[in-house]
């Protein structure tokens, strides 16, 4: 190439935009691109995809090396609770031979607004819906976000009255339904609401099938006005990720431990915890990972007389579930085209929907959204779209914006009226 072909070109490539980081995390959170990695609006095959764009690194990979550029200046550090909730309650239940603290993350509703309460899948947290709740509030001031923590998740805690003896792990679908239930009649009584508010239910992943459950039992009555259920159906019970490694259906799930195997134990930090869950995207919006991963993780204290740091460790111990993930999802299909109040599925892709809901689906039973480029974390990879679509979803549920025509019995009290209809 001569010299002046070569003055030529670097003209040319000094006048090219400058190179945007593949993980770019903005750090202004009112805008609502801070919480997507990926334009919302972005078709090109290069988008993260419902299941094939989703990588499960092996133990060989170097997550934790350091990168060059821009993407070893990410910020991994969490950001606290406050920033999406106004309050945390920590609720007593004694229970058989139990004492449970439930914890949950409060925003409390306004005037007559609606209260989403929402329940996180096998593993998480309520933190979960940090990013989304906050969200909501942005949408629909009035409303308020309940956010558990389900039993043995997150800061909830299970002691055996004889504290000698170490509390039998119970997670059945009743019983976390009924936990479920307790919850919102005891924030109720705590926070002195003269009623239950208006009730939207979401659930993600487990959570789904407690909603599911929790609607179909009938419990919580008429306050009930929806229910809405993230990336779970009974035929395809796997997160997205899972499903194409491990195969689909509940048969699948006996062999979750293959995943289970290939995530770490444990991480030097927190922040290397929240690293590795953006860079394996597993949860693919850092955003919403430098909220949601603290509430999965707690530091294990140093050992005595050691030099090394202790480590973080998970909080829930996904193996010890095994026994319960059948009873979770069998009939969840049913049940949820069967209970009353509004029905919402959102997905991360239509492969997982099963021949009832398909059906269900046709005879306009309930509402569908697919989410293409999420991951199976639907609300924390999306939670701007997320929120808006459970906010129009609400807001097409509410009765108190419905006009009814008038009873008999109120036009037959009133003279004018009974005139008008001849009935005088």
């Amino acid at each position: 190439m001569s010299d002046l072909q070569k003055t030529f070109a670097k003209s040319r490539l000094a006048k090219l935009p400058p190179e945007v980081p593949v993980n770019y995390d903005p750090s202004d959170k009112m805008n609502p691109e801070a919480y997507n990695e990926h334009p919302e609006d972005d078709s090109s095959s290069a988008s993260s995809t419902s299941s094939t764009g989703t990588i499960v690194p092996s133990t060989s990979q170097k997550l934790f090396e350091r990168g060059s550029g821009a993407r070893s200046r990410l910020n991994f550090a969490a950001t606290p609770w406050e920033d999406y909730f106004e309050t945390e309650l920590f609720l007593e239940d004694d229970v058989d031979d139990l004492r449970i603290i439930h914890h949950v993350y409060l925003s409390s509703p306004s005037g007559s607004g609606p209260l989403f309460v929402t329940h996180h899948g096998a593993g998480s947290s309520g933190l979960s819906f940090a990013t989304c709740a906050a969200e909501i509030r942005r949408s629909l001031p009035d409303a308020g976000v309940l956010s558990i923590d389900a039993r043995d998740h997150g800061l909830t805690t299970t002691q055996n009255a004889d504290k000698t003896q170490q509390a039998k792990l119970d997670l059945t679908l009743g019983t976390l339904s009924r936990d479920f239930v307790y919850i919102i009649n005891k924030t109720k009584e705590k926070m002195k609401w003269t009623s239950v508010p208006p009730l939207v239910l979401v659930g993600h992943s487990l959570g789904g099938a407690v909603v599911t459950d929790v609607a179909k039992g009938g419990e919580l009555g008429s306050n009930v006005l929806a229910y809405a259920v993230l990336d779970v159906v009974e035929a395809n019970s796997l997160p997205s990720y899972l499903s194409k490694i491990l195969g689909s259906a509940i048969d699948a799930l006996q062999t979750m431990e293959t995943y289970l195997s290939m995530r770490p134990a444990s991480f030097p930090s927190l922040a290397s915890g929240i690293e590795w869950h953006t860079r394996s995207r597993t949860i693919r919006n850092t955003s919403s990972a430098r909220a949601s991963v603290q509430g999965l993780l707690r530091e294990e204290p140093q050992a005595e007389g050691s030099d090394t740091v202790g480590a973080w460790k998970w909080r829930t111990d996904l193996a010890s579930t095994k026994p319960f993930w059948e009873n979770w999802f069998t009939g969840l299909s049913k049940k949820f085209l069967e209970a009353r109040g509004g029905k919402l599925l959102l997905l991360a892709g239509t492969d997982r929907l099963d021949k009832e809901l398909i059906i269900g689906q046709m005879q306009g039973k309930y509402q569908l959204q697919v989410f293409p480029e999420a991951g199976h974390f639907i609300h924390e990879d999306q939670p701007v779209k997320t929120a808006q679509i459970l906010v129009d979803f609400y807001k097409r549920n509410d009765r108190s914006a419905l006009i009814l025509p008038p009873k008999v019995s109120e036009m037959l009290a009133s003279k004018n009226g009974a005139q008008k209809w001849g009935l005088k």
